[in-house]
């Protein structure tokens, strides 16, 4: 039994929406300042920085489906995920702040930065996939999932926001702007302190709702059933498919994220208004994006709202920089220049984040197929599975970034205005046919993903009569 039934009230939304803003701010640091910061800043080589975050990235992503089976699998009496919110947040604050302050201020070693990469990565797993594991668990309602789902990336977007806003207007508004060194100090400790807010005020608000023991205890951990578990729930044809089409997805968005605080500084040579703009723009396609989402999955399915949203993307966020090599773009770092760009980034953002939100929301009714077949439930495996997907494909992503920089031999201490177009050129052109081969293969696959509204409600109800009735035959429950 779901913790709610029928309309999941609003507090409800707003409070499990909230915890999201932790992975908010963790995003928008990796995807847009942490390899510029690495790079440019502390001059480490954009390659070796992109490799070692990819591997980073692949370190957490294996280990987070056994931090789902964990999760899956804690018996405790405020039930199965709450003790994981209470204690992660605290480490991983510290972790985060030590990502921006490296001992001396100076460039740690490709290790170093492994190592503290891979403490984020592992403690923010520690904290998400407990969180969206509880979605499928308040409500089984197809619908209300996906609006469970619109707070999370609103409220993630939030976070990642105001830290884009801090960093713009507060720590990073000197001469050197997004290159000052010593923003990234209080960058990091504001970044800390909002993780804990987050997390620990979503899990204090839904504490009520959910703290209560699981209904049966789990049997005793063992390392082999663990493996045999997230080998079985990856065997999902449906997980599969929407696999495939993620990964292409989360690719193509590692990449844009990146790569935009090189093509901002150097392509379209952003001035200090232009980049504190610049996450206001990001807000607001987040607010369209939690406006249209839920009419699209309505008309067109979860499937192919993600499949047309990924394509729809590519198409507006490309736009500019064809039209840039063509020469017919207003001149880089006057106003209708960036008046423009920020137009087509609008719509771009808003498209990819209702790709993002409606193949995320397709993993909650895949949960239902899985216990369907196994007689089991298993949130936490299947989102780690999601966020396993996500992590590889983000640290491709970044790693993709690094070699297109180092490819487009870009000086680590390159300034707006004076790089080349034999430099930029190679990089909005890699980057560009990059973008087009991911998205092309995000909609294929998303759109063939096998789950629909009809078939996830009848579903539902041969769940429901199984659950009234013991395999004798006998009526349990009314």
């Amino acid at each position: 039994m779901a913790f709610t039934q029928g309309p999941v009230p609003l507090r409800i939304k707003l409070i499990q929406g909230v915890g999201a803003m932790a992975f908010g701010v963790k995003d928008s640091g990796f995807s847009f300042f942490l390899l510029i910061f690495y790079n440019q800043v502390l001059g480490m080589d954009a390659g070796l920085v992109g490799l070692a975050l990819a591997l980073a990235l692949l370190v957490d992503a294996v280990a987070d489906p056994f931090i789902g089976y964990f999760s899956d699998r804690t018996y405790t009496k405020w039930g199965r995920r709450l003790p994981w919110l209470y204690i992660a947040p605290f480490p991983l604050a510290v972790a985060w702040i030590m990502l921006w302050s490296p001992p001396g201020g100076e460039a740690p070693s490709f290790l170093g930065l492994l190592g503290i990469a891979v403490g984020v990565r592992l403690l923010l797993s520690a904290c998400e996939v407990p969180q969206v594991s509880l979605v499928p668990e308040i409500t089984t309602d197809y619908d209300e999932r996906t609006t469970l789902f619109r707070y999370r990336y609103l409220m993630g977007w939030s976070g990642g926001i105001v830290m884009m806003i801090l960093a713009y207007t507060v720590f990073m508004r000197g001469p050197d702007g997004i290159l000052e060194a010593d923003g990234y100090v209080g960058f990091g400790i504001a970044g800390g302190l909002l993780m804990i807010a987050s997390v620990i005020g979503s899990a204090i608000g839904l504490h009520a709702l959910v703290a209560h023991p699981p209904p049966d205890r789990p049997p005793p951990f063992r390392w082999l059933d663990a493996f045999a578990e997230i080998k079985q729930a990856f065997s999902e044809k449906a997980f599969l498919i929407f696999a495939a089409g993620a990964m292409a997805a989360y690719i193509s968005q590692g990449t844009t994220f990146s790569i935009s605080q090189y093509v901002n500084a150097f392509v379209w040579q952003f001035d200090e208004r232009a980049f504190q703009a610049y996450p206001v723009v990001l807000f607001f396609s987040a607010l369209l994006m939690f406006v249209v989402v839920s009419p699209l999955h309505r008309r067109l399915g979860k499937p192919h709202t993600a499949a047309y949203g990924a394509l729809a993307a590519f198409g507006f966020a490309f736009t500019p920089y064809a039209l840039f090599l063509a020469g017919a773009w207003p001149e880089a770092g006057t106003l209708p220049s960036t008046a423009l760009f920020y137009c087509f980034l609008f719509l771009g953002n808003t498209s990819g984040i209702v790709s993002m939100i409606s193949a995320t929301s397709m993993v909650a009714e895949i949960i239902e197929v899985y216990e369907e077949r196994t007689g089991e439930r298993a949130e936490g495996k299947f989102y780690a599975g999601n966020w396993l997907i996500q992590k590889c494909a983000t640290g491709a992503g970044i790693f993709i970034s690094g070699q297109i920089i180092a490819l487009a031999q870009l000086p680590t201490d390159a300034r707006p205005g004076t790089v080349s177009m034999e430099v930029l050129t190679p990089m909005i052109l890699l980057y560009g046919l990059v973008s087009l081969i991911l998205a092309a293969t995000a909609a294929f696959w998303l759109a063939r993903f096998p789950i629909t509204r009809e078939s996830h409600e009848a579903r539902l109800a041969l769940l429901d009569d199984a659950a009234r009735t013991d395999p004798t035959g006998e009526v349990l429950r009314p």
